[in-house]
């Protein structure tokens, strides 16, 4: 699936440089200590014990999340958002534009206004997000019942005062589960509270690729539902025995329509997802660059370290071929997010609607078409999507860590930089 298609264009590439000119002056360091924070020349030196930067409270008294910018300037253009409560480490101070107070430097090309933040004596710190071993960091269940209230507080679902209701087939991303008045209740990722009655748990797949040690892409995945094999490369008879879709199977001979997987066994080659190699597109500029090669036709995804294929996988791609359909092309990726709500109920065309909650590992390269984790199917290896690129949520996290830009600890987003540009995919 993908989010509803983001309107207009990605933002212009980002400007500015990690220290100006001017801010070349530090404050003295203490004996063999971390040097302090750099100022600019003429600043007022922000006071000694700060060393991290936090964001103010949000009007429910909650941490909050602070815009980073990749410049001493909103004019700049962003560069991440953290996570609520995140304390980021404290490296500069600068003055610049659309700022009452000074711009601080918290990370690498990563600034954030004073206005909006304070300073802390407290050593940089966020919230630790528990992966599963299913590769998520969340729980997930889909509405059930044909509408489910959702209340701001247990005590206003016992008032029976709903915020919103949500519809059937919905998901949503539970954090925590709690008993009132015998009822069990569920809390959302977005501080709502549903009644766990309303809510079946999804079922994410457990799918994965395969890392690829050699180079060579001598292998695939079983999609028909079983494969029969055969002792021949002549698919008469009885067969031998089946194979089960997502069966690792590595191709050692082809003979027609056939391929041999095992020392007497054959099965049909329509009955497999391979990976086809690729050459880097001209994108593709340094030796051992990291990209990604989108393979429509076979559902396969592939990524390189400049010619060398390092890791394979399955995919879901966008079915039919109008909206929904994933466009051929090479593009960079120009956001990553840990995780981000899709869904298309602002559509009044009579397409069923959908909503998403929290999914996870999106990376958008083609507006508002990305690759990301999916945990409501397990359809890998043939089309299903409202056009994004579908992983496996282990998948999904794997490749997440293998893109730039880079997601540091405490961001829950980040856009690519000239010092840290945004992975090449390329779709096919």
């Amino acid at each position: 699936m993908t989010a509803a298609r983001l309107r207009g264009k990605r933002a212009a590439a980002w400007k500015g440089v990690l220290l100006g000119a001017a801010m070349v002056v530090p404050r003295g360091a203490e004996g063999g200590g971390v040097a302090p924070p750099w100022v600019a020349d003429g600043e007022v030196p922000p006071p000694a014990w700060a060393r991290s930067v936090v964001a103010q409270a949000d009007d429910r008294g909650q941490p909050g999340s602070m815009v980073l910018f990749a410049g001493p300037s909103r004019a700049a253009g962003r560069r991440a958002v953290t996570a609520p409560g995140a304390a980021l480490p404290f490296f500069g101070q600068k003055r610049g534009s659309g700022c009452y107070g000074s711009w601080w430097l918290v990370g690498p090309l990563a600034w954030t206004c004073s206005d909006d933040a304070a300073l802390a004596a407290t050593d940089p710190s966020a919230p630790q997000r528990m992966v599963g071993d299913d590769g998520l960091f969340a729980t997930y269940s889909f509405v059930t019942s044909e509408t489910a209230s959702a209340y701001s507080s247990i005590e206003s679902a016992q008032a029976g005062e709903a915020s919103e209701e949500l519809s059937t087939g919905w998901s949503v991303a539970i954090v925590q589960e709690i008993a009132s008045e015998g009822a069990p209740w569920v809390k959302t990722s977005k501080g709502l509270y549903l009644a766990k009655a309303d809510l079946t748990p999804a079922r994410p797949s457990s799918f994965h690729g395969e890392t690829i040690a050699d180079g060579s892409l001598e292998l695939g995945w079983v999609v028909a539902d079983r494969a029969p094999a055969w002792p021949s490369p002549v698919a008469k008879g009885k067969a031998k025995d089946t194979r089960a879709r997502f069966t690792l199977v590595h191709v050692r001979e082809e003979n027609g329509a056939m391929l041999r997987v095992d020392e007497d066994a054959w099965i049909a080659a329509h009955d497999v997802a391979r990976p086809r190699l690729s050459a880097p597109p001209a994108e593709v500029t340094r030796a051992g660059e990291r990209w990604i090669d989108v393979d429509l036709r076979a559902q396969v995804l592939v990524a390189y370290e400049g010619p060398r294929p390092v890791f394979a996988t399955l995919v879901s791609t966008g079915r039919g071929d109008g909206d929904t359909a994933t466009r051929t092309g090479v593009h960079r990726i120009w956001v990553k997010l840990v995780a981000s709500d899709m869904s298309n109920i602002e559509r009044d065309d009579g397409t069923s609607h959908y909503s998403m909650q929290d999914v996870p590992y999106v990376q958008f390269f083609d507006e508002g078409i990305g690759l990301h984790g999916t945990y409501w199917h397990n359809d890998f290896g043939r089309t299903h999507s409202h056009g994004c690129v579908n992983l496996a949520p282990l998948d999904a996290r794997r490749l997440f860590d293998f893109t730039g830009p880079r997601v540091p600890l405490g961001w829950t987003a980040a856009y690519p930089t000239s010092a840290d540009e945004g992975t090449v995919i390329q779709v096919r």
